[in-house]
């Protein structure tokens, strides 16, 4: 009654033209509510609200690991901090690459470039685009992702298990497979200690990573009433350790939420913070795309596993591929050793996908055009994937154009939270330079 009201009015005054846009917007606004409702777990808006990340209670957490302010802001600290780098390769990456080397709050907290580089790294650019090999590493020295990392953003809807082929932790998709753990992987041994996936990935990060904590450290960093402030529990060296220090890496991560983004805004009210067009792909997302059935957490995220046939990450430099290194190309199968898992990948959220133009576990697709493009015609384009083994629902979407442009501008726009930098500290306690502290990167980020 109340549109037809609006429109009446606008006929008789001759503004049919002006108001026809808020009729359309009422009646999208209208459409994506009962789309998202019906897509829901609990029939609600609510359940796809992302919380602030301050809402500590609110934030999926590890019950062996439960937030607390204290432990956040270590860990805010620690993430950033060149100078745990103390065991590497190569005496030139002395206290010179950090956990966010490869994953840059500007870059959406992924990396600047195709591949990330930790230690062995030189130079970072405006957001790690710029980073490197240092010309004192041999090929074998390096720290490489050989595999895109999947965002630490909103990390907490899908940390049970971690990684691509969700090969950490023991809960969730692992529960029931312990008799695998450290088989085909020998790091997933570490599911033993029985956290989730995130809390163990970093304890495990540690090492393949080249990092330390020590009590020494601590004290010389200036940590050490932070670790007894956040880990009360823990006695002796322990408490200044790499168990530690990892869980409160793992605790801050889990709130680094996008909580800002349009779509967010509009779950809880604000009916003008999304264009018509970004509705209009939105409603595509829940509806005619289906992409909800995949990506259906609140982050638009799962811990399942599908086959597409991306091609890898093989045409680039990974410095240290060796038959151990390639399983990555298997997805969980890696993991599993099981032939129904082969090339099956984890469903990555799809929050804040503008930092950088590189997309899928093999940096495939350069831009968001290009990923639905690939959804809606849904041709394999790695040889090396069977056709049996891709996924069913894999299949031509029949788009118009319009509607990949619609689609596009809600994933490009919708979904992007422009705040996330604010989960960069302005400091760190040791004063050190940060995410690099090699002589280009301080050069390149204002730290000399």
């Amino acid at each position: 009654m109340r549109k037809l009201y609006i429109l009446t009015i606008a006929i008789l005054l001759g503004l049919g033209g002006c108001v026809s846009d808020t009729f359309e917007r009422d009646q999208l606004d209208l459409d994506l509510m009962v789309a998202v409702q019906s897509t829901s777990p609990t029939n609600d808006l609510a359940y796809y609200v992302i919380p602030q990340s301050t809402e500590l209670s609110k934030i999926p957490q590890d019950p062996r690991n439960p937030l607390t302010p204290t432990k956040v802001e270590l860990g805010s600290f620690l993430f950033f901090e060149t100078g745990m780098g103390i065991v590497p390769e190569n005496a030139a990456g002395m206290q010179s690459y950090s956990c966010s080397s490869c994953h840059v709050p500007a870059a959406d907290f992924k990396p600047g470039r195709k591949q990330g580089i930790g230690e062995g790294g030189f130079g970072f650019g405006f957001k790690g685009e710029s980073r490197v090999k240092h010309s004192a590493y041999e090929e074998a020295q390096m720290d490489v992702q050989g595999i895109r990392p999947l965002s630490v953003l909103n990390v907490a809807f899908s940390a049970e298990n971690t990684l691509w082929n969700g090969s950490f932790g023991s809960a969730g998709a692992n529960e029931g497979l312990e008799d695998i753990f450290g088989v085909h992987d020998e790091a997933t041994d570490l599911n033993h200690l029985g956290f989730h996936g995130l809390e163990t990935q970093n304890i495990e990060g540690f090492e393949i990573h080249r990092l330390l904590m020590t009590p020494e450290l601590a004290d010389e960093l200036g940590y050490t009433s932070y670790f007894d402030e956040a880990f009360p529990e823990y006695t002796g060296e322990e408490r200044y350790s790499n168990l530690t220090a990892s869980l409160a890496i793992s605790a801050y991560l889990r709130t680094i939420t996008t909580s800002e983004a349009p779509f967010q805004k509009w779950l809880q009210g604000d009916m003008g913070a999304m264009s018509n067009s970004e509705k209009r792909g939105a409603l595509l997302f829940f509806g005619k795309a289906n992409c909800s059935s995949c990506h259906s957490s609140p982050a638009f995220s799962a811990t399942r596993f599908f086959a597409l046939g991306v091609n890898d990450l093989d045409d680039q430099i990974s410095f240290k591929e060796d038959a151990e290194t390639r399983k990555k190309n298997l997805g969980r199968g890696g993991f599993t050793g099981r032939q129904e898992d082969m090339f099956k990948f984890k469903v990555p959220h799809l929050y804040n996908l503008q930092g950088t133009s590189f997309y899928f576990h093999g940096s495939s697709k350069r831009s968001l055009e290009e990923v639905v493009e690939y959804f809606d015609v849904a041709i394999p384009e790695n040889p090396d994937v069977p056709a049996e083994a891709i996924a069913s629902e894999f299949r031509p979407l029949n788009m118009t154009d319009e509607e990949k442009a619609d689609l596009v501008a809600f994933l490009k726009f919708g979904l992007q939270d422009p705040t996330v930098e604010k989960y960069m500290p302005t400091a760190l306690p040791s004063g050190n330079c940060y995410p690099n502290a090699d002589s280009s990167s301080k050069r390149d980020i204002g730290c000399e």
